[in-house]
C-alpha cells in the first residue's frame, strides 16, 4: 500500500462507513424523506411513552419505516446521482414499507394459520427476506450479506453437509414462515431490542451531539491531558473514550474526534501512521465503553438474561484496562521520541469549560443514575432525551432552536438505520441457527479441535470472532459471534456473561485488525498515511483488547460478578502491571529505550500475568521489576 493524500472527514465517512454514504436530496424529495424520518422518531417516542403494541406488530412497523428510509437514502449503485431518486429505489422503498405491514394488516389471520402459510404469505415473506438482505448490502456492507447468504444456503443444503454439520434441510415454505412470520427470525430479539432501547439511545445520542457535547468532550480532554508528554495523542484517547459512551460506530468516532486530534498529533511530531493508529485504537475502544457499547449492551442483556445495568457494571473494568493499555502505548511512544505536550497557554481552562458548557454533560450523568436506580433503559432514555433539550436551553450559547429540535428527530431516525438493518439481517442467521442447531454443532466442533482444553478453545473462539467481525458493525458482529462462537465457551463451564463479553471484545477488535481494519483505514485516510502500517500500529496499541478477554474468562471477578473482593483487587493490580509490561515491550521503551532481549522478556512477563495464580503473578511481577530496575539504573 502506498502513501495517500489526506482526506476530509466527509470523504472518510463515505469511503469507510457505509451508514454515512447517503443521498443528498433537495426540494420535495428531501421534504418527504425528512417527514418520514421525523414520523419514525415520533412513533418510537409515542409507543415508548404510552405503551408498546404487540411485539410482532411493533417490530413490523419499526422495520417498515427502516426499510423504506434505507431504500430512499442509500442508492442501488454508488455511481448513481446523489440528488435525484432513481425509480428503482422508489419502487423498493414502497415494497420495503409494504412487506412488513402485511403482518400488521393480517396479524390475526397469520396467527390462526400459524405454520400453514398460504402461497401469498410465502411470496410476501420471501420478498421481505430479500429486501432485508438488499438493505444490509447497502447499509451494513457485503461481509454481513455473505454471512447471511451462507446460513441461508446451509438451511437448504443440510442433507448434503458432511458429518456433524448435517441436518434434514428446510423447505422453502417452512424457512420463509419461520424467518419472516415468527419472532424467532427477522422479528426476533435483535429487532425487538432495536425497536425499543436502541432507537431511543441513538436518538438521545443525536440530541447530545446537537447540543455540542462532542466538542465539549474534546476541549475537556485538551485541558486535562493536552499539556502532558505526547499531549494530543492522550487527548485522542481520552476524548474518544468519552465520545464512546454515546457513539455507535468506530469509524464515525474516528472521524468525529480524529479530524481534530490527528492534525494536532502530526504537528507535535507523531508519524502519520502512528497518529491515525492512535485515533483508530481509541475510537474502537469507544464501542467497549459503557453505558451504550455500540448498542450491543442492550442485546447482551437480552441474550444473557440479566438486567441491563449488570452488563454496564461488568464492562467497567475491562474498558478501563483497554484505555489504560492504549494510553500507556501512547505515553511510551511519546517518551521514546521525546514528544512534549502543548503549552498550557494554548489550552482551554477546565474551570471555564465546566462553567460555560458543563451543563451539557448533565443528561449523560442523569441517565447513568436512572439506570443504576432501577429505571428501565427505555424510560431512562426518554427522560434523558427531554432533559438534553431542557439543559441546552440553560445558556444562550448552547440553546437548541425549534428547528434544531425537529432536526434531531430526523438525525436520530437516520442514525438508527444501520443498527436496525443489521438486527433484521442477524435475525435471519438466528432463525437458521434455532432450526438447524448449527450453533451447538459448531461449538462441539471447536471443543473437539481444542481437545477440551480451555486455552486452545479460547484461542479458536477468538479467531472465529475476529473473522466473523471483520467489516461488520458493532451490533451485527455481536449477534453473529454470540450465536456462533460463544456456545463453545459456555459448554466448557465459562460463565455465560464472560463468554458473551469474550466474543464481543474480539468481534469489536476486528475494526483495527488487518486486513479488514475499517477504523484504522479511516484514521489513515485522515492522516494521509499507509493503511496497512496504520492497522498494524493500531493493533499494537490495542493489544489490551487481545489480552483482557482471556483475563476476565480466567478471572471472572474482573467483571464484578461477585462484587468487589480481595481477589478482584489482586487481579486488577496484576492486569495493570501486565498492561504496562506488554505496552512497553511493543513500543520499545519503559524508563529508557529497551533492547531486543528486554522487550522479549517483558512481553513474556506480561503474558504470564494473564493466567491467575500466585506462581505466574509473582514471576511476571519479578520479571517486570527486574527490567525496570535495569532501566532506572541505566538512566
Amino acid at each position: 500500500m502506498t502513501e495517500r493524500k489526506e482526506m476530509s472527514a466527509d470523504e472518510v465517512l463515505k469511503k469507510y462507513d457505509a451508514e454515512s454514504n447517503t443521498m443528498e436530496y433537495t426540494g420535495v424529495t428531501a421534504k418527504i424523506v425528512s417527514a418520514l424520518a421525523i414520523s419514525f422518531s415520533v412513533y418510537q417516542i409515542y409507543t415508548a411513552s404510552f405503551g408498546l403494541l404487540d411485539a410482532q406488530i411493533h417490530r413490523a412497523i419499526h422495520l417498515s419505516f427502516g426499510l423504506c428510509l434505507v431504500f430512499l437514502l442509500y442508492p442501488t449503485k454508488k455511481s448513481w446521482r446523489r440528488d435525484k431518486l432513481h425509480p428503482l429505489d422508489g419502487v423498493l422503498a414502497i415494497l420495503g414499507a409494504a412487506a412488513p405491514l402485511y403482518i400488521v394488516v393480517n396479524f390475526r389471520e397469520l396467527i390462526l394459520r400459524a405454520a400453514l402459510p398460504t402461497s401469498t404469505d410465502v411470496l410476501i415473506g420471501a420478498l421481505g427476506i430479500v429486501l432485508v438482505i438488499e438493505a444490509a448490502r447497502r447499509v451494513v456492507g457485503l461481509p454481513m450479506v455473505c454471512v447471511v447468504l451462507f446460513f441461508i444456503a446451509y438451511a437448504f443444503a443440510g442433507q448434503y453437509m458432511p458429518g456433524i454439520l448435517a441436518h434434514r434441510g428446510l423447505s422453502v415454505d417452512y424457512f420463509v414462515s419461520h424467518v419472516f412470520f415468527t419472532t424467532e427470525g427477522i422479528f426476533g430479539i435483535p429487532l425487538g431490542v432495536s425497536s425499543t432501547f436502541i432507537f431511543l439511545f441513538i436518538l438521545f445520542g443525536a440530541y447530545l451531539e446537537g447540543t455540542g457535547l462532542g466538542k465539549f468532550f474534546i476541549d475537556v480532554a485538551n485541558s486535562v491531558a493536552g499539556w502532558a508528554s505526547g499531549g494530543p495523542a492522550k487527548v485522542s484517547v481520552l476524548s474518544s473514550g468519552l465520545m464512546g459512551t454515546v457513539s455507535g460506530s468506530s469509524v464515525a468516532n474516528v472521524v468525529g474526534t480524529g479530524s481534530l486530534t490527528i492534525p494536532m498529533m502530526k504537528k507535535l511530531g507523531y508519524h502519520k501512521d502512528f497518529a491515525g493508529a492512535v485515533e483508530a485504537a481509541a475510537s474502537t475502544g469507544g464501542q467497549l465503553m459503557p453505558p451504550v457499547m455500540g448498542a450491543a449492551a442492550f442485546l447482551m442483556a437480552e441474550f444473557v438474561g440479566v438486567p441491563y445495568v449488570e452488563i454496564v457494571k461488568a464492562a467497567i473494568i475491562p474498558a478501563f484496562l483497554y484505555f489504560a493499555g492504549v494510553w500507556l502505548g501512547v505515553h511510551f511512544e511519546a517518551k521514546r521520541n521525546n514528544l512534549q505536550g502543548l503549552p498550557r497557554s494554548e489550552l482551554p481552562k477546565l474551570g471555564e469549560l465546566l462553567k460555560t458548557r458543563g451543563h451539557l454533560a448533565i443528561p449523560l450523568l442523569v441517565i447513568v443514575w436512572l439506570l443504576v436506580s432501577g429505571y428501565t433503559p427505555m424510560r431512562a432514555a426518554l427522560v434523558a432525551i427531554i432533559l438534553s433539550i431542557v439543559v441546552s436551553s440553560l445558556k444562550a450559547s448552547t440553546r437548541m432552536s425549534p428547528a434544531e429540535i425537529v432536526h434531531g428527530l430526523e438525525t436520530g431516525a437516520r442514525n438508527v438505520l444501520g443498527v436496525l438493518v443489521a438486527c433484521a439481517a442477524a435475525g435471519i442467521i438466528i432463525g437458521v441457527v434455532t432450526k438447524t442447531g448449527v450453533g451447538l454443532k459448531l461449538a462441539s466442533a471447536l471443543l473437539d479441535l481444542s481437545g477440551g482444553m480451555i486455552l486452545p478453545s479460547m484461542f479458536l473462539t477468538m479467531i472465529t470472532a475476529i473473522l466473523l467481525g471483520m467489516g461488520v458493525p458493532t451490533t451485527a458482529n455481536y449477534v453473529i459471534t454470540s450465536t456462533i462462537a460463544a456456545p463453545a465457551l459456555i459448554q466448557m463451564g465459562v460463565p455465560i456473561l464472560a463468554a458473551h463479553m469474550f466474543v464481543f471484545y474480539f468481534g469489536i477488535i476486528a475494526d483495527v485488525t488487518p486486513p479488514v481494519a475499517l477504523a484504522a483505514y479511516a484514521g489513515s485516510g485522515i492522516a494521509g498515511g499507509n493503511a496497512l502500517r496504520t492497522g498494524i500500529n493500531a493493533s499494537k496499541l490495542a493489544i489490551a483488547a487481545f489480552i483482557i478477554p482471556y483475563m476476565f474468562v480466567l478471572s471472572p471477578e474482573l467483571l464484578l460478578l461477585n462484587g468487589v473482593t480481595f481477589g478482584l483487587i489482586i487481579s486488577l493490580v496484576t492486569a495493570i502491571v501486565g498492561m504496562v509490561a506488554l505496552s512497553s515491550s511493543l513500543i520499545g521503551y519503559l524508563a529508557a529505550p529497551l533492547v531486543t532481549w528486554q522487550r522479549i522478556i517483558l512481553a513474556f512477563g506480561g503474558l504470564m500475568m494473564i493466567k491467575p495464580g500466585v506462581v505466574t503473578d509473582v514471576a511476571g511481577i519479578a520479571i517486570f521489576s527486574a527490567i525496570l530496575f535495569l532501566q532506572l539504573k541505566r538512566r
